[in-house]
């Protein structure tokens, strides 16, 4: 049995789960969140926790039920304090801004790089070279920071481009002179 999976989600006060079929709703102060879980687990709230459980086991469903678990947890960490990632752009001239439900990133291109905004994503500028991404969904507010960091990662020469906060970017010596 997975270690992970035995353990029980604790729902704090504000925090409502419900389950129906192979479906978890999930909703607190910050919003509400759904997941769909595989057949083989079976996620039941006794007094206040979350118990996932699971009929017989194998790797493949020990897997399961320790990921079933873990998402459990991070939407409930989600609906209660939500979750942010931070990004930095470096480099002379390189901005952004957010108007209405887009991201312009002026990023060394001759054109400005437009970002629709998920649903469920808010995306802050606090300097124009700070963006700072927060949501709900663990992996919405991931996947967002990843895509806007797609569209010019940090290069390896001057280290320009879009990094998340605290990110070390190795950077390699240039041609040396003749």
């Amino acid at each position: 049995m997975s270690r992970i999976g035995k353990k029980p989600v604790s729902c704090p006060q504000g925090v409502s789960v419900e389950t129906k079929g192979n479906e978890v709703k999930v909703k607190g102060p910050l919003g509400s969140i759904q997941f769909r879980f595989p057949s083989e687990i079976s996620v039941k709230v006794e007094g206040g926790q979350v118990v996932a459980s699971i009929g017989t086991s194998s790797s493949d469903s020990d897997a399961k039920h320790g990921l079933v678990r873990s998402v459990i947890n991070n939407m409930v960490t989600g609906v209660t304090k939500g979750f942010e990632r931070k990004l930095e752009i470096v480099g002379v001239g390189y901005k952004s801004q957010v108007q209405g439900n887009e991201l312009l990133l002026n990023i060394g291109f001759s054109h400005t790089v437009n970002y629709k905004i998920p649903e469920g994503i808010k995306i802050e500028v606090g300097k124009q070279t700070e963006i700072t991404v927060k949501g709900v969904d663990k992996q919405l507010v991931g996947q967002t920071a990843a895509e806007i960091r797609g569209f010019y990662p940090p290069e390896p020469y001057k280290g320009k481009g879009i990094r998340y906060s605290g990110e070390y970017i190795k950077t390699k010596v240039g041609k040396a002179g003749a």
